[in-house]
């Protein structure tokens, strides 16, 4: 097998870079026969930090062909890592280690409370037994997900409960996403120094300094619930609209406030990254900032380098600069993955 090359532009510095796959990792020594399959802009990979593959509906059952078929169309949207804080089952064990498909980080099945979420989807114990669960769970893959709340009128995770979690989790050295829509469970989360917010409907805003400083990442995955809006036909929507409006100023309240943030899909079709990242932008996000929370910064905070030396060898390839051109995203040249060429446009 040929030693591939890209050269261009790399992001987020801009500055020019030769890199050389030597197996799944960059190298800068050149290689004279190397075949030289992407030039341009380069990106370290584009990441889904919270996207669900694998399930047609919620609550229906794991699929493993259906897997595949969304982790393929992750790829070609120069998708090559996926963070999955909550799946419909235990994934195979090619789940993020195919050589064609992304990297996978998971959370396993979502823990939640009895007669919340989805019916058929997530483990339901008690609160009692949901710490040492959870921190089962993380020793496991590395996160634990929680269902801190889910309609309005549910009984959220008591915070205590919360805070017990955080605690087993991070002894097992592992990491605690919370869906949390409404403010109580958000303002618990923060206080139980959790590693992630999933959605952040309703988070004060006053939260935001604290999240920056203890290191919390937001994944706001705010494309989705302003769909949820678009789509709402002629329902009560309540205090939704206002509480969409008020998600986009959080976001970029975020970012000002130094907050990490991850972009994430979130919900079918699968591959919609740069739906994620036009959301942003629209709400006020500068498009570096945007790119990076879909890139460079979710990986850093996944716990994977970009493009240097000793690097995973994931790469994206754009014609021109997708700052200062979003519509570049819609239609990569090349994707590297695994020091592999898994993706080149005809």
């Amino acid at each position: 097998m040929s030693v591939l090359h890209v050269h261009g532009y790399g992001l987020p510095t801009g500055e020019v870079v030769d890199l050389f796959a030597d197996g799944d990792q960059w190298t800068t020594d050149p290689v004279a026969d190397a075949d030289l399959v992407g030039e341009g802009w380069v990106l370290p990979g584009l990441v889904d930090a919270h996207t669900h593959p694998g399930a047609e509906e919620p609550g229906t059952p794991f699929d493993e062909h259906l897997l595949r078929a969304d982790l393929r169309q992750h790829v070609a949207a120069g998708v090559t890592l996926i963070r999955s804080p909550g799946l419909a089952g235990q994934p195979p064990d090619w789940f993020g280690a195919d050589p064609d498909l992304p990297r996978a980080v998971h959370a396993g099945p979502w823990f939640t409370r009895d007669g919340q979420f989805f019916d058929g989807w997530g483990r339901r114990p008690s609160l009692a037994e949901l710490p040492e669960l959870a921190a089962e769970q993380a020793r496991r893959t590395g996160w634990a997900k929680i269902i801190g709340d889910w309609r309005r009128d549910d009984e959220p995770i008591p915070a205590d409960v919360l805070a017990a979690v955080v605690t087993a989790v991070h002894a097992a050295g592992g990491r605690v996403a919370v869906h949390a829509n409404y403010a109580q469970t958000s303002k618990s989360a923060v206080a139980a120094g959790v590693d992630s917010i999933e959605h952040g409907m309703r988070l004060d805003p006053d939260l935001l300094p604290q999240l920056a400083a203890d290191g919390i990442a937001l994944t706001p995955t705010l494309s989705v619930i302003e769909g949820m809006l678009a789509n709402a036909g002629d329902r009560d929507l309540g205090d939704l609209p206002a509480a969409v409006q008020a998600h986009r100023d959080l976001v970029v309240q975020a970012a000002e406030a130094g907050v990490t943030l991850l972009a994430g899909t979130d919900s079918r079709p699968h591959g919609r990254i740069t739906d994620e990242i036009s959301a942003l932008v629209a709400a006020g996000i500068r498009p570096q900032d945007a790119l990076a929370a879909a890139s460079w910064t979710a990986r850093a905070y996944l716990g994977w380098a970009g493009l240097e030396p000793g690097a995973p060898a994931d790469a994206v390839v754009y014609d021109a600069d997708p700052r200062s051109d979003l519509s570049q995203l819609a239609n990569p040249a090349a994707v590297i993955l695994r020091g592999r060429l898994v993706y080149r446009r005809l």
